[in-house]
Formats: C-alpha cells, sequence, structure tokens
C-alpha cells in the first residue's frame, strides 16, 4: 500500500474514533435523503396541482356561452408553468417569481402565487433541497471534519516524524486530501442518486445534468482543496477553524446575500404601479380609439376606407368596431414590449453584477450554476413571461378578428332590445382558439447558459489547488 493510502486510511480512522464526527456525517447524509424525497415530492405535487388547475381553466374558457367576442376578451383565461424536470434539484427563482398568470385584453399582468408569497416567512431563508444542502451545510462540515488535518500533525510534532520517515510532503498532503474527499462523496453521493433518478422522469436532459453534477463535484472538491491548504498554512488547529469559518460565512453566507442589495442600489427597478401609470401616460399619448377626433385613430379610419374602397364604416365588409379593437390591442401590446424590454434589460445588469460578485464567491457562481442548468434562473423566468405575452396577444387578437368578421358594425352600435342576442357568437368559438402550451428551453440551451459559472467554479478549484501546491513545498518549515 502507498504512503498516501496509508496517511489517508489513518485520517479516516481517526474520523471514525470521533463520534461527534461520524454522527455528524450520518444525520447530513439523512437530511440530504430527506431533502431528495420532500423535494421531489413537493415538485410533484406542484406539478399535478398546475396540470388540474391549467385544465380547468381551459374548460372554463371552452365551456363559455355564446357571447360578443370582445366580453371573452375581457373574461379572460389563466395559464400555468408547469415545473422543470430538475427543479425538484434546485427550485431556483421559481419560489419567489410565481407561476401563473390571468390573460385578458389591454393589460399585461404578472406572475402570481409564488411560494414565497403563499407561505412563512421562513422560505425566504432558503428552501430544504439538495442544493441547498450541498451548497451551504455540506461544506460546513467538512471544516469540522478537516480543519485539523495538517494542522493537528504540526502542532503534535508529528509531522516532522512522518516526514523522517520516508513520507514526503506531496504524500501527506495528497492523503489527507483523499481522506477528506472520500468523505465529501459520501456526503454528495444521496444528491447524486436523487438525480439519477429524476434521469428516468420525461423531459430531462443529459448535457444539464452533467454540468450540475460537474459543477457540486468541483465546489465540495474545492472545500476539500481549501481546508486543507488552511490547515496546511496555519500552526494550530484552532486558527485553522476560526479562519475556515470565517472563509464559509463570508462566501456562503454575507456575499450571496449582500450582492442582490448592491445590485438593487446601483440598478433600480420601477414597481409595477409606476409602470403601470407610465404605459397610461403613454396611452394617451399615442391616442383614443373612442375619441372620433383623436389624429391617429381618424388617420387609422381614413386607411381602412381607403383599403377597401368605401367612403362610410357602414359600407365596410367587415365590422370596424373589431378593426378598431386590433389597432388598439396591437398599440397596447407594443408599450408593453417596450416597457417589459426596458425591465428585462434593467433586471439584466443587475444579474451581470451579481455576477461579477460571483467571480469573489465562488457560492454565487454555484447557485447560478444550478439554477441555469435546472431550468429555475432568471432566463427560464422570462422565457416564460414572453412565451405568455406571445398567447396573450394572439388569443385576443383572435378574438377581435372574430368580432369583425362575424358581428357585423350595424349590430355591433344596434341599441334596440334585440341587438345584444344578434350580437353574440356560437359558442364553439372558444373552443378553436388554442391553448397555451409551454416550450421549456432545450438541454443545450441549459447547459451553454450553466457554461460561465461552470467556468468560474472551476476556475477558482484550479487556484485553490495551485495555492496548496506553493503550500506543500514549505510543509514543514519553521515559522
Amino acid at each position: 500500500m502507498s504512503t498516501t493510502s496509508l496517511i489517508a486510511r489513518d485520517e479516516l480512522r481517526l474520523m471514525r474514533r470521533n463520534r461527534v464526527a461520524v454522527i455528524a456525517c450520518v444525520l447530513l447524509v439523512l437530511l440530504t435523503v430527506v431533502a431528495v424525497a420532500s423535494s421531489w415530492a413537493h415538485q410533484r405535487g406542484i406539478e399535478d396541482l398546475r396540470a388540474r388547475h391549467q385544465h380547468e381553466a381551459e374548460q372554463a374558457f371552452d365551456a363559455q356561452p355564446d357571447r360578443h367576442p370582445h366580453r371573452m376578451v375581457h373574461y379572460g383565461t389563466f395559464i400555468f408553468r408547469p415545473p422543470g424536470a430538475l427543479a425538484a434539484f434546485d427550485p431556483g427563482v421559481d419560489a419567489f417569481t410565481g407561476s401563473s398568470m390571468f390573460l385578458e385584453g389591454h393589460r399585461q399582468n404578472t406572475a402570481n402565487f409564488g411560494d414565497v408569497n403563499q407561505s412563512s416567512l421562513l422560505v425566504r431563508f432558503g428552501q430544504l433541497t439538495p442544493a441547498f444542502v450541498l451548497q451551504a451545510v455540506a461544506p460546513l462540515l467538512l471544516i469540522f471534519l478537516g480543519y485539523g488535518a495538517i494542522a493537528r500533525e504540526t502542532e503534535r510534532g508529528t509531522l516532522r516524524m512522518l516526514m523522517m520517515q520516508g513520507a514526503t510532503r506531496g504524500e501527506i498532503v495528497l492523503g489527507k486530501l483523499r481522506a477528506l474527499g472520500t468523505v465529501a462523496l459520501l456526503v454528495a453521493l444521496p444528491a447524486g442518486l436523487g438525480l439519477v433518478a429524476l434521469a428516468g422522469g420525461p423531459g430531462v436532459a443529459i448535457l444539464p445534468m452533467a454540468a450540475i453534477v460537474i459543477g457540486y463535484t468541483a465546489w465540495l472538491l474545492l472545500w476539500v482543496t481549501v481546508i486543507v491548504l488552511v490547515s496546511a498554512l496555519v500552526r494550530r488547529s484552532r486558527d485553522a477553524l476560526l479562519a475556515l469559518v470565517a472563509i464559509w460565512a463570508v462566501s456562503v453566507v454575507l456575499l450571496p446575500r449582500v450582492a442582490p442589495d448592491i445590485a438593487r442600489a446601483v440598478v433600480p427597478l420601477e414597481n409595477r404601479l409606476h409602470t403601470d401609470v407610465a404605459i397610461a401616460r403613454d396611452l394617451r399619448k399615442l391616442g383614443d380609439a373612442h375619441n372620433p377626433d383623436d389624429p391617429h385613430f381618424a388617420a387609422f379610419k381614413q386607411s381602412v376606407l381607403k383599403r377597401y374602397g368605401v367612403t362610410r364604416i357602414e359600407d365596410l365588409p367587415v365590422n370596424y368596431k373589431g378593426l378598431l379593437a386590433v389597432e388598439g390591442e396591437r398599440i397596447t401590446s407594443g408599450l408593453f414590449d417596450r416597457y417589459g424590454m426596458e425591465s428585462y434589460t434593467a433586471q439584466g445588469r443587475q444579474n451581470a453584477i451579481v455576477s461579477a460578485v460571483g467571480v469573489i464567491s465562488p457560492t454565487i457562481a454555484l447557485r447560478s450554476l444550478s439554477m441555469a442548468a435546472a431550468g429555475t434562473d432568471f432566463a427560464a423566468h422570462r422565457g416564460f413571461l414572453e412565451q405568455a405575452e406571445a398567447y396573450r396577444y394572439s388569443l385576443v387578437q383572435g378574438l377581435n378578428r372574430l368580432q369583425a368578421d362575424s358581428v357585423t358594425y350595424a349590430d355591433d352600435t344596434a341599441k334596440d332590445a334585440g341587438a345584444d342576442s344578434r350580437k353574440r357568437i356560437e359558442a364553439d368559438n372558444w373552443e378553436k382558439m388554442p391553448d397555451f402550451t409551454y416550450r421549456p428551453p432545450d438541454g443545450a440551451t441549459l447547459a451553454r447558459r450553466a457554461l460561465p459559472d461552470l467556468a468560474v467554479v472551476v476556475g477558482w478549484l484550479a487556484l485553490a489547488a495551485a495555492l496548496l501546491a506553493f503550500a506543500t513545498r514549505r510543509l514543514g518549515e519553521r515559522r
């Protein structure tokens, strides 16, 4: 057996004799198992709930009686975003952003019913998921297990004895790394098995799963390397423990909490009320479809009459009020798109600031990697919002065209007793409207989004390994 293996075996034997360490390892493994099981059950429940509500919303829309098409524009419908296959591993921002939207004409509503709004405030401090356990809890356990790996040998004077017996500095360090790395593998095993279980589900791509596995493996190896590095740089175990706990507190707890606040202060976002007021103000400037003297819609009226070769709107082969609704929705949706793009740009700048902080805090990079690969980051949420808006616009314009083609202008403007019934069209028109189908990003897209943050984590691992190699050459020297 090689010297490295002997040192690793001896280190593991010391860990096994430490009853507190053994109990901590067992508890963390159990915690990871519970996190995998509870997160998976929670996501399956959410998936069933959203699918059921989506079906009920579609049935309610299709079951509407004969109505005027514009009434259906205001009746609207609900849509729900189904959770991603890997959301059970890392729910990401889904708990904060919401997963359902009410779609109607003339308005662009926000997503609602996020877990944070429906649960206690404890959800804001982190959900018990496999990602949270590996990101925050596992490094802390490794610290308490390995802080004295080399500092303990220096304190007791056994380091020089090992070197006098023929063990090289590199063999000693590699042995300690192998022992602590074995524990890290044991800690990550339940979460890895959970990912393998998810691989058998529908809609799971291999590339994002590979990105998650590589990212978290590099993350745990990074902590193993940092722990041994700090233990090699100090002379007392107590100093190593204090330094490592401080590193964990700053990189895992402090910086990930402070970075979003910095981004929000540098790039402020308009709230929903201010945006709605601004849209209403701009709409008044663009035109009022109910004002016959409005310049925009007066010009629109003349263009319609010219297109159909008539001089009066009563002579048009289509319902002019339906054409007005089409034009009004086009203008309104254009404003929605403009303000939405401004919001997306600002949020993108905020995320860029957070990513910049992630260069000095690999925890942020790991979280971004994990969410991107799981399809639960801001980019995935933005994709849902854009698909929802495209569907809303298509649905509303389809109903507006029904008003233009299926309701005559004479009936639409009539005031007699039977006018209301003549304005209605058959109920089977609602069933012909297409249902909303969310198209999630493919595996290659998810993996590509995770690559920059994966490079940051791997870069930190390479830097820590280089520093440890330098410290190894000075190991055992008097200081």
